[in-house]
């Protein structure tokens, strides 16, 4: 069993925090993807379902980095509150503003003077990542709340998620490259 190096005590710490951050993320994304089926938000429900695929990708990122550190990868889900969409829409956008503003930044603040190049790269490839998710469900929000059923956010549609670094998109070829990783944009998952 591999021991965590003092230097590396406070990125691990941190990974671990964004690896539950991330796993409850996901768990929580599934379960508000199906309240949004349930309630004929079938647009909203993808969007859930490929936000909780990307969460799923920043996860095992973390995962890695952290074992890689000399620690282990445990989270605990907690119990999720599902509300109605709209609700849980605010609740999605709420949590990834958090993230990509506050969370990453502080995150990347310590990784950066720790000069820790593999915690740098999944910090930031899951708050580039976050930022999308956090527009996406922003626009969800404007549509939901004008019940505007005829929108994407009506009937289920393909996001496309990039499984090196979980960035979302809603636009089938938006790049050749993913912009945050430059994975293939032709090698993305299709999320419904």
């Amino acid at each position: 069993m591999s021991t965590i190096a003092p230097e590396n005590a406070t990125t691990v710490q941190n990974l671990l925090a964004a690896f539950e951050g991330e796993s409850n993320a996901r768990a929580k994304y599934t379960a508000f993807a199906a309240k949004a089926d349930e309630e004929g938000w079938g647009g909203a429900a993808s969007l859930f379902r490929a936000a909780a695929r990307a969460e799923q990708i920043h996860a095992g990122n973390h995962a890695r980095v952290i074992k890689a550190l000399g620690g282990k990868a445990e989270a605990v889900i907690h119990d999720i509150e599902v509300k109605d969409t709209l609700e849980n829409l605010i609740a999605a956008v709420e949590g990834e503003t958090y993230e990509a503003d506050i969370m990453y930044p502080g995150f990347l603040e310590e990784a950066t003077a720790s000069k820790n190049d593999a915690a740098i790269q999944t910090f930031t490839w899951a708050k580039e990542a976050e930022k999308t998710h956090a527009r996406l469900y922003s626009e969800a929000i404007a549509l939901v709340k004008e019940g505007k059923k005829d929108s994407w956010v009506g009937a289920a549609r393909d996001f496309f998620v990039c499984p090196i670094c979980g960035y979302t998109s809603e636009t089938p070829e938006e790049h050749e490259l993913c912009p945050v990783c430059d994975f293939p944009w032709a090698n993305f998952e299709t999320i419904r």
